[in-house]
């Protein structure tokens, strides 16, 4: 064979070579979790949900609740700082105005394997952290490596799918996986926080230290008083302020977090102007306590904001680490024990509605009968699963709102007698004939008025609850180390439910002490369902994969479901400005501003003694 043919040949061998690789993926400025187009396209100018000619300046002052001791939120010792996600820029932002994309932050452009076994990111070289040195590969490497092996024990579970990270060059990383099969994982590899290696060379990253840390975000760290107020100041050279992504917000020249170990003393510092804003999270508050001067004259503003976000499970959480809460009988039947409708009614005013599912307020909220597709996922596990999920429409009991809750109790006496329970000498006793007593964990005062119809209820079948109240050091202390019985726990949801799941319901997150596996599940079913979500295709996929394992969670009895509202509740000054179009899902606080032409009010309200602050 000549030359020339031996080339001609080495070439289409080549060509048919590359044929059989998958196509190359372009780079990309945005990621959606199922490829569909994203909302703002390459060359979009700033999002519909901010002003882009916000002013900027003031002081925006929050409260603060509990305290503070640390200002490294990347790991599990110390309570960090309200605020200080925002002196850190990640590799992509998430906009709030669609259920789950991404847009390039450090990350100017992504590329994204076919088959979804790799992700890359280019750095943008314009990116810096706030001492000047530029963002880099080997930053992002570092920052992966200290949060999946010194950081939080959720970010090994968070990333556990990826093999490696490699800086293919100074602005080019990669990130491989184990398999495709993890949908989400390129997008929450795009919320990485981007951590400067040079400042944590002479640190100990796991330390919980209150030193000013180095950052690259909108705001740095200017001032902090240890557990009683920190302050951030607008950073002027900010290096992302003109990207679109960033236009209109981050106004406020300085914002100031004040704490208070009391609500109701926050509460009254907001009417006496000490701060500015405040979410409201006290149905009663809400409705009675804002009946002053400055509301009336518009001067304090109140104000209901739509919330498209589904709004997840608070309730009061069963430790399945405990014996006693073992046998699922004795968990529906204190479920039985509850009584919402009295409580709404007397304490809430009605504001509430009561949650029936770990994705209330969302199409993956488990309603009705399964369908077809869900008993199709379901169906394999039979025998390992409540038999009730598989046919019958979870509720919770339903009361006449009167406080008599006889059918109730008896049917909560009922399943407790089944479970070997009975009662000697006016004391329920368990099957090994212990009395019953069970803790309740609690660092907020305010919720001791919703637990004392409930015990009084648990006391009527001689069962005795105690509730313990701590400080919210020693609340999470407790919590990291899963010393406690029952505990008023939430598991927040977004619109496109992943990897997080892992975090709440998984075996492998049970005895992480950062988890949120609060509950202490170790169940091989609810593992597989996980996975299966995890691994869904499509939206509607998704959705179906969210009902079944809504629903083995819900038969399950693991909380005693609480309750939710589809709205923010707001308080603000009359010198604090808000764009006429909300984020549907987030209340967009960043994209707020000081009105430069009106004068911060002064309440008429004589200021309370500052508690912690």
């Amino acid at each position: 064979m000549t030359p020339i043919h031996r080339f001609g040949a080495l070439a289409a061998s080549l060509l048919l070579a590359c044929l059989a690789l998958p196509a190359a993926a372009a780079p990309q400025h945005a990621l959606t979790l199922y490829d569909e187009p994203p909302k703002y396209p390459a060359d979009f100018k700033h999002l519909d949900y901010v002003n882009p000619k916000a002013p900027k300046g003031g002081t925006f002052r929050q409260s603060s609740f509990g305290s503070f001791d640390s200002l490294n939120p990347y790991i599990t010792k110390g309570v960090p700082a309200d605020g200080i996600e925002l002196i850190y820029d990640t590799l992509m932002t998430q906009s709030r105005d669609e259920p789950f994309t991404e847009y390039g932050l450090v990350a100017g452009k992504i590329e994204k394997a076919p088959d979804n076994t790799w992700v890359r990111f280019y750095l943008r070289p314009e990116a810096r952290f706030h001492d000047g040195q530029p963002m880099r590969a080997e930053d992002v490497v570092f920052s992966f490596n200290a949060l999946t092996k010194q950081g939080a024990p959720l970010y090994r579970q968070y990333y556990g799918d990826v093999t490696q990270v490699v800086a293919e060059t100074p602005l080019q990383v990669r990130f491989d996986f184990k398999h495709g099969g993890n949908r989400e994982l390129p997008m929450i590899l795009g919320q990485l926080p981007v951590l400067p290696k040079h400042w944590y060379a002479e640190r100990d990253f796991t330390h919980a230290s209150l030193e000013l840390p180095l950052g690259s975000g909108p705001y740095r760290v200017a001032q902090v008083k240890p557990g009683r107020s920190i302050r951030y100041e607008r950073v002027k050279d900010y290096w992302a302020k003109d990207l679109p992504i960033n236009v209109g917000q981050y106004n406020f020249d300085a914002m100031t977090f004040d704490v208070y170990r009391d609500n109701v003393v926050a509460l009254e510092g907001l009417k006496a102007g000490q701060f500015d804003f405040r979410e409201e999270r006290t149905a009663k508050s809400w409705a009675t306590a804002y009946n002053t001067p400055a509301v009336r004259d518009g001067r304090l503003i109140r104000e209901e904001l739509p919330n498209g976000n589904p709004s997840g499970m608070q309730g009061f959480v069963f430790n399945l680490r405990r014996p006693i809460f073992q046998d699922i009988r004795v968990r529906e039947a204190l479920s039985q024990l509850f009584d919402f409708e009295w409580t709404n009614r007397q304490l809430f005013n009605g504001a509430y509605r009561r949650t029936n599912s770990y994705f209330e307020n969302s199409d993956m909220a488990a309603r009705g009968a399964p369908s077809d597709a869900e008993r199709a996922i379901l169906e394999p596990l039979r025998g390992k699963i409540p038999e009730r999920a598989l046919s019958t429409a979870f509720s919770t009991p339903v009361t006449d709102a009167s406080g008599m809750i006889r059918e109730q109790q008896r049917t909560a006496y009922r399943l407790l007698q089944e479970a070997g329970w009975k009662i000697v000498d006016d004391k329920m006793v368990d099957a090994q004939g212990k009395p019953v007593s069970i803790e309740f964990l609690l660092a907020q005062p305010d919720f001791e008025r919703v637990l004392l119809p409930f015990k009084r209820n648990l006391a009527e079948l001689g069962i005795d609850l105690v509730i313990r109240r701590v400080d919210v050091s020693q609340f999470v202390t407790r919590i990291r180390l899963r010393d406690f019985d029952m505990m008023v726990g939430s598991f927040p949801q977004t619109s496109s439910p992943g990897n997080e799941q892992r975090e709440y319901w998984s075996s492998v997150s049970a005895d992480n002490p950062g988890s949120r596996n609060y509950i202490g599940l170790r169940d091989p079913a609810i593992d597989q369902l996980v996975e299966s979500l995890i691994g869904a295709d499509s939206r509607q996929s998704l959705i179906e994969h969210a009902h079944a394992l809504d629903r083995v969670l819900l038969w399950g009895f693991y909380v005693i479901p609480n309750w939710y509202i589809s709205t923010y509740r707001v308080a603000y000054w009359n010198h604090i400005g808000h764009p006429e179009v909300s984020p549907t899902f987030d209340l967009g606080i960043n994209t707020w501003w000081i009105k430069p032409n009106v004068t911060p009010a002064v309440s008429d309200v004589t200021p309370p003694p500052a508690e912690g602050n």
